[in-house]
């Protein structure tokens, strides 16, 4: 009996020593994730920082701290209204991308690193648009984007924090500046479309001037010119009524008689004719003798004859 009592108390002892070294095993041995990073405290002080893999612990000595991400982090910033440089009222929100590059600091120098990283957005969010005007603020976010980023990074650093992005996702105006900006691009939509309409009109006007200084000055060439060939021809009839004149002369002075009836049949001619196109006159009764024509026209046709001879010797 007594030997059945004293191997289930050594059954006992070696079932407990067993139990007590696997559960040191555990204490001592840790395997940390890809992507993570384990601060290890010894007796509440922190002494080192666990990396991927598998490691061991002195066990009661050593304990777990923190279990930190790694990994690049999404962190969404919340809705809330901000107040432009020319008190207009904006509502905007964002989101934050940020990587823990120091596992010790951001357990140790900060609590709560995401609630702290949302405040710190949020204040400095309303600090750069605060410090725009209200268009200035809608047309630049990616100079916003780039201010909030540099601002917010290096808050962050002590904290064992990179900040890699910092993105504005919304900033809307409130509803009656959104309906006074409608109308304003709406009065200059407007504007530029009279402004564009009166340039037409004008530049319209322009070229109808120009074309029509162009042919008036076309016009008075033409006249110039005209007139031009009017006056030579002018001047040529006057040479050959001089040139005819003269060679009649000339035959009076020879004693021909014909010449004299040569010329005065010419201007007889010619006066009827003046007469007969006058646009006056109807009907013209003028008595003629037609002996005298007909004497004119043989003295005139025994001058031509005479002038041809003289050529011919």
């Amino acid at each position: 009996m007594d030997q059945l009592l004293q191997f289930e108390s050594v059954g006992l002892t070696a079932v407990a020593v067993l139990v007590f070294g696997i559960l040191l095993i555990f204490m001592m041995v840790k395997s940390i994730p890809q992507g993570e990073e384990w601060t290890v405290e010894r007796f509440g002080r922190y002494t080192r920082t666990l990396k991927p893999g598998l490691r061991f612990l002195i066990p009661v000595m050593d304990k777990v701290g923190a279990k930190v991400n790694m990994m690049e982090t999404v962190l969404d910033i919340d809705t809330q209204e901000v107040i432009t440089k020319d008190n207009a009222m904006v509502m905007t929100d964002g989101v934050t991308f940020y990587q823990v590059v120091d596992a010790a600091a951001s357990a140790y120098e900060v609590l709560d690193l995401t609630r702290a990283l949302s405040n710190l957005s949020q204040t400095n969010i309303r600090s750069v648009i605060g410090s725009m005007d209200l268009d200035a603020s809608l047309s630049n976010r990616d100079m916003i984007n780039a201010k909030l980023l540099s601002v917010i990074d290096e808050a962050a650093n002590p904290w064992g924090v990179k900040v890699t992005r910092v993105e504005i996702k919304d900033l809307a105006p409130s509803p009656d500046i959104s309906e006074a900006m409608a109308r304003q691009m709406k009065a200059e939509r407007d504007k530029r479309a009279e402004i564009l309409t009166a340039e037409g009109l004008k530049q319209s006007a322009i070229l109808r001037a120009e074309g029509e200084r162009e042919a008036q000055i076309r016009e008075a060439e033409g006249r110039k010119e005209a007139a031009f060939l009017d006056a030579e021809a002018r001047e040529r009839a006057a040479e050959a009524e001089a040139k005819a004149t003269a060679m009649v002369s000339e035959a009076i002075a020879a004693g021909d008689i014909q010449a004299v009836n040569y010329f005065v049949a010419q201007k007889y001619t010619e006066a009827l004719r003046d007469v007969a196109a006058s646009p006056s006159a109807k009907t013209v009764m003028i008595p003629l003798e037609a002996s005298s024509l007909i004497g004119s026209i043989g003295g005139i046709a025994d001058i031509a004859k005479a002038v041809t001879g003289k050529d011919s010797t």
